[in-house]
């Protein structure tokens, strides 16, 4: 597997190594122990699978508060996204800083997102999935989220136009509000 650090500390992308032959290819998509070599989180309590019928479908930003922060493993299995993740670590050099990665069935790219991080994706297709692994189970008491179009955070998505989003997803506060 190849992981290379995004502008935020400890957000990685991560590509399969493939092994190829004249049938296709093997890639490992997981590898507990290459993760845990570099210091990540190799362990994962639930495997989500996540459909959106329509290009332009955002969900997020979520996450959920400390200690029950989940570190994550992101995969569109299916279409496309862009996948985005936001440093809520208030001792964090990239405290505020948001890093965005288009993850596609095509490129078969991951986002691993450490705990402490908001995260959200944003469709670039029609019927699209996503597969993401998390590291502590959904405890909704402690979900959390802000805004998408958080001014604190500034992130530019790709899409011009209007957003599909969920009524909990679209009346979030501001961060820290």
């Amino acid at each position: 597997m190849i992981f290379t650090e995004t502008k935020l500390q400890g957000v990685y992308v991560v590509q399969p190594t493939r092994f190829e032959d004249e049938r296709g290819f093997f890639a490992p998509s997981f590898a507990a122990k290459e993760f845990a070599q570099r210091g990540l989180v190799s362990v994962f309590v639930e495997h989500n699978i996540s459909y959106s019928k329509t290009r332009g479908t955002l969900r997020g930003m979520h996450y959920q508060a400390t200690p029950y922060g989940q570190a994550k493993l992101v995969r569109c299995t299916r279409g496309a996204i862009q996948d985005v993740a936001v440093d809520l670590r208030t001792d964090s050099p990239t405290f505020k800083q948001w890093t965005g990665v288009e993850l596609s069935a095509q490129n078969r790219t991951m986002l691993y997102i450490p705990s402490d991080c908001g995260h959200g994706f944003l469709t670039l297709t029609d019927d699209t999935e996503v597969y993401y692994m998390v590291s502590e189970v959904y405890l909704a008491e402690t979900g959390r989220g802000f805004r998408w179009d958080d001014p604190a955070f500034g992130i530019d998505w790709p899409l011009p136009g209007k957003f599909i989003i969920n009524e909990r997803d679209r009346t979030y506060p501001a961060y820290g509000l």
